[in-house]
């Protein structure tokens, strides 16, 4: 699944193209992807100014004049092409402005689109559960202090819940918390204010490394422009059982399952 680096380099790529653009046209060349495709999202669409685009979470977010927001989700396997040769099989949404075609490919068809009205974003349901963005300024460590409170569940865990934080997924919380020295196992409620003080810039440090790289191109994700992501070559624990641990400290690392995920870390310099 792309996750949050992958997602806003996604939106990078579109914003190229895309901000301040007129949209002329909006096919749809099927009905749905997870879910039905919003009623009149091609007339709603077509004709529009597209005033800026974001992300929150995984979500991307291209908002128009129109005072209308057009969310997607990639789902699994979804993606952008911009100026595809051909419109393929997979091209469920086609897009053009600026002289450019832009196709949202989406073979597994997990993904979905949303059309709201922007000043009602933040109450659309999806989004009005999550917690602060890990790039924002709202994940502070009294914030991460206070949710941990009490909590047996392990911090791998909690750190996925995105009521906790939005939008981090499994392979850059195994990176932050083993660049933090957590052990992913602890109990959240045990995690000292020291070692939150550590995790919420490893976060950060990872989700923008990842960011800087283009993403981490796991499975088949690109990126818009067709360029694949190489930060899977800088994973210090992710897929890496049996290695030696990066850091040096003799350890070797190791893969457990929780909740159903697999978790790569260190034994010996994850505490």
């Amino acid at each position: 699944m792309p996750e949050l680096p992958e997602v806003e380099t996604t939106v990078r790529g579109l914003a190229h193209i895309l901000d301040g653009a007129r949209i002329d046209r909006v096919t749809l060349n099927r009905a749905d992807l997870r879910f039905p495709f919003p009623d009149g999202l091609g007339q709603a669409l077509t004709g529009a100014v597209v005033s800026g685009l974001g992300r929150r979470a995984k979500y991307g977010l291209i908002h128009t004049d129109r005072g209308q927001t057009m969310i997607f989700h990639l789902g699994m396997s979804g993606r952008w092409r911009i100026d595809p040769e051909t419109i393929a099989k997979h091209d469920h949404l086609v897009m053009e402005a600026a002289g450019h075609r832009l196709a949202l490919n989406d073979p597994r068809r997990f993904g979905y689109v949303a059309l709201v009205d922007s000043e009602a974003l933040d109450q659309w349901p999806a989004f009005a559960a999550m917690g602060p963005e890990p790039l924002g300024p709202g994940l502070t460590v009294a914030h991460l202090t206070d949710e941990l409170a009490g909590r047996k569940q392990a911090i791998k865990l909690l750190l996925l819940d995105q009521r906790i934080v939005a939008g981090l997924g499994n392979i850059y919380v195994c990176e932050a918390l083993h660049h933090a020295r957590i052990d992913p196992r602890r109990a959240g409620g045990t995690v000292s204010r020291a070692a939150i003080g550590r995790l919420i810039p490893a976060i950060r440090n990872v989700l923008e490394q990842s960011i800087a790289d283009g993403g981490s191109t796991l499975r088949d994700f690109a990126r818009p422009d067709g360029e694949l992501g190489y930060f899977a070559t800088r994973f210090a624990v992710y897929g890496r059982e049996g290695d030696n641990c990066l850091t040096g400290d003799g350890g070797t690392i190791a893969r457990i399952v929780q909740g159903g995920r697999s978790t790569w870390f260190c034994p010996k310099c994850q505490r």
